[in-house]
């Protein structure tokens, strides 16, 4: 068979045509990775951080009470919490929960509800001891085996369960994750306690954010700042560290647990206190952001200069170093293959 050159031309420039639709056809049923967007809230002095994945959203640590952490919620279009993890009983971490409670006058009920394992079923309260809907739903309530006790715990647990809110308690082993992965991974049902959280198990499948806890391991017991619930987060080729309150002693031990611990994003641990960020740890965790919660001329002086100065060391940039009392709330998005990005919107 012979084609004239004017066929062949017509030929080629068909197959060319062909070869494109089918690549732009194929480029367009890609599915484009979310980001997991971590916000670090202004409260003050205190500390709050919203994330974000796929419209689902959780919370670490609540900031203090009075400071409207429900209203910032709602400004930002969250109605339900998939988990919030208060990392230890101190007012400025844990107060902001009981703005969760219903009753605007107050809340009642028993004191020193008890804690429940990850995988047991925690008793629920019969939802007609709940008035009305909260403005904000939480799903699951984590806590760490803080020692210390008082108001503020007590606290806490009535609301929880004024609300129906299940408890559950967390240690070294734990992962968290967002209800909507972790039940493809699991074969749990969706919000369930195995499909929220298991001791040592997958959060997610693929690419979905992983939350593990690093600290305080079973065997430790101890009250206060050193009880801090520590969370790594981990999203493909992004990480981030949420220290709560650790001190330096517990920046120690956990590299001790933990010696190869690094971080894309750190939450400056105990709002930048001069006890607290060592050289080392700072060093080791090798962050590109860090970001101290702090409160507008606090009178604890946080975060102190020393700290301020270590971090200058390791970053490189003082513009890789945010604080709230001067940036206000501060939004990163992690994403999977590009790292850690500063959301300037």
């Amino acid at each position: 068979m012979r084609y004239s050159v004017f066929s062949l031309k017509k030929w080629v420039l068909a197959a060319v045509f062909a070869l494109t639709a089918c690549t732009c056809v194929i480029d367009e049923g890609e599915e484009e990775a979310l980001p997991l967007r971590v916000e670090f809230l202004d409260v003050g002095q205190g500390l709050a951080v919203l994330l974000e994945y796929g419209g689902r959203f959780a919370l670490y640590d609540t900031g203090p009470d009075s400071v409207g952490v429900v209203d910032s919620l709602v400004a930002r279009g969250v109605d339900t919490l998939e988990w919030v993890v208060v990392s230890h009983n101190h007012r400025d971490h844990a107060g902001g929960f009981m703005e969760f409670a219903v009753d605007r006058g107050g809340v009642s009920g028993e004191a020193g509800a008890g804690f429940a394992r990850v995988g047991t079923s925690p008793r629920i309260v019969d939802s007609s001891q709940v008035g009305s809907a909260a403005r904000v739903h939480v799903r699951r309530l984590f806590v760490g085996p803080d020692t210390a006790g008082g108001f503020v715990r007590d606290s806490v647990l009535r609301v929880a369960r004024r609300l129906g809110v299940p408890v559950d308690m967390l240690v070294r082993g734990d992962a968290l994750g967002f209800a909507a992965d972790c039940g493809q991974s699991s074969g749990a049902g969706k919000g369930s306690p195995e499909c929220v959280a298991g001791s040592g198990q997958s959060s997610g499948a693929g690419d979905a954010p992983r939350f593990d806890v690093l600290w305080p391991p079973d065997y430790v017991r101890e009250g206060g700042n050193p009880a801090s619930v520590v969370l790594r987060v981990e999203f493909g080729v992004s990480t981030a560290l949420l220290t709560g309150d650790l001190d330096s002693a517990g920046e120690r031990r956990l590299l001790e647990l933990s010696p190869t611990l690094s971080a894309g994003l750190l939450q400056v641990p105990h709002h930048g206190s001069a006890g607290s960020s060592s050289l080392r740890f700072v060093a080791q965790v090798a962050p590109d952001y860090a970001v101290a919660s702090v409160g507008a001329g606090n009178s604890y002086g946080h975060p102190a200069m020393s700290v301020i100065r270590k971090y200058a060391y390791v970053l490189g940039d003082t513009a890789r170093f945010f604080r709230t009392d001067r940036d206000g709330s501060v939004t990163f998005e992690l994403w999977p293959d590009l790292g850690v990005v500063v959301n300037t919107n």
